[in-house]
């Protein structure tokens, strides 16, 4: 029987999702990049989502390290620190 070999675990995550749930006036607001897409949102969220992101993943250039290398915890803090005030 041969030995189980343990693979390294990636995170799985190869995208950010935003999706905005405030939308009143019926249009319909989506934004999409290279690994991200926001959906819905009133058009002040849809606006706050997409700067969040767009933050995120200047951060993440700063640090070297692409989305797929990045761990949850490590990616949470991000997010929070690239939020509008």
């Amino acid at each position: 029987m041969k030995p189980v070999r343990k693979r390294k675990k990636k995170t799985g995550i190869r995208a950010l999702l935003g999706f905005g749930l405030d939308n009143t006036d019926g249009h319909k607001r989506i934004t999409t990049g290279e690994k991200f897409a926001i959906f819905g949102g009133s058009e002040e969220t849809h606006e706050r989502i997409t700067e969040t992101v767009v933050k995120t993943f200047e951060e993440l250039k700063q640090r070297g390290k692409p989305l797929e290398e990045v761990e949850p915890p490590e990616l949470r803090e991000i997010i929070e620190q690239s939020r509008p005030r």
